[in-house]
């Protein structure tokens, strides 16, 4: 029987080539969303993989959320954190409700779906947990200091409950992909956008394809010997 893989934020973006690659590679996936229903519902008639909506940031949401995907679709053995938000702002005008925002739902949302499905893949002796952290939790970035501080918190949380895992065969790891051609980066002024492809030593943005295949890689069963890693999918800009 294929494994069953739960994406979060996986109907847009990153999430979204995560989701289909994950699908194309025998997975069996449920793909989380916060808000859009239209565009979940969109996602599904166009792909056939289910959606369930929930906020990362809730613990008790995210508790109820796992039991209901397995109570439907059988256990989870494949965990995707990509689920995350942008607060951006320089230290001086950022707020205490857009850093806890950003903590919330960046790093929060990793304890809580990991809770969510721990005990179950220690049951199991089987689980593959991929976080999506970020070039700038590693290197930093003007007007990010919540954001990175939640990637980074990302990246140290991976290594952390790898050794936790690592004797009953669950592998958690993690992607820090670089600039990646998503929305987000293509609202990037035109004459900006140009300077960060020219630190870019592949000279071109990532793809959310480029991404995804990290994760397949990642989730195989056979890739039970990496645990703890984070894997660069960056073009060379950062090599940490």
């Amino acid at each position: 029987m294929a494994r069953l893989a739960l994406v979060t934020g996986g109907q847009r973006g990153i999430g979204a080539a995560i989701s289909e690659g994950l699908k194309a590679a025998g997975r069996t996936v449920v793909a989380s969303y916060a808000g859009n229903d239209a565009a979940a519902q969109a996602f599904t008639e166009r792909t056939g993989i289910p959606c369930i909506k929930f906020d990362v940031s809730d613990y008790e949401a995210c508790v109820a959320a796992v039991q209901k995907v397995e109570a439907e679709h059988g256990p989870v053995e494949i965990l995707v954190n990509n689920a995350g938000i942008t607060r951006d702002s320089v230290m001086r005008k950022l707020t205490r409700q857009m850093w806890d925002d950003v903590i919330d739902t960046n790093l929060g949302s990793c304890y809580n779906t990991c809770k969510a499905v721990w005990d179950g893949m220690t049951a199991r002796k089987f689980g593959r947990i991929v976080n999506i952290g970020s070039i700038n939790g590693q290197a930093g970035q003007y007007g990010q200091v919540n954001y990175a501080a939640a990637k980074s918190g990302i990246h140290g949380f991976t290594k952390a409950l790898a050794q936790e895992g690592a004797r009953n065969q669950i592998t958690v790891n993690a992607i820090a992909p670089g600039y990646v051609d998503t929305e987000m980066v293509r609202a990037v002024p035109p004459d900006v956008l140009e300077k960060i492809i020219a630190r870019i030593p592949r000279g071109r943005l990532g793809t959310a394809e480029d991404i995804a295949r990290g994760v397949v890689f990642l989730t195989a069963d056979d890739a039970d010997f990496i645990t703890g890693s984070t894997l660069s999918i960056n073009g060379g800009q950062h090599m940490y």
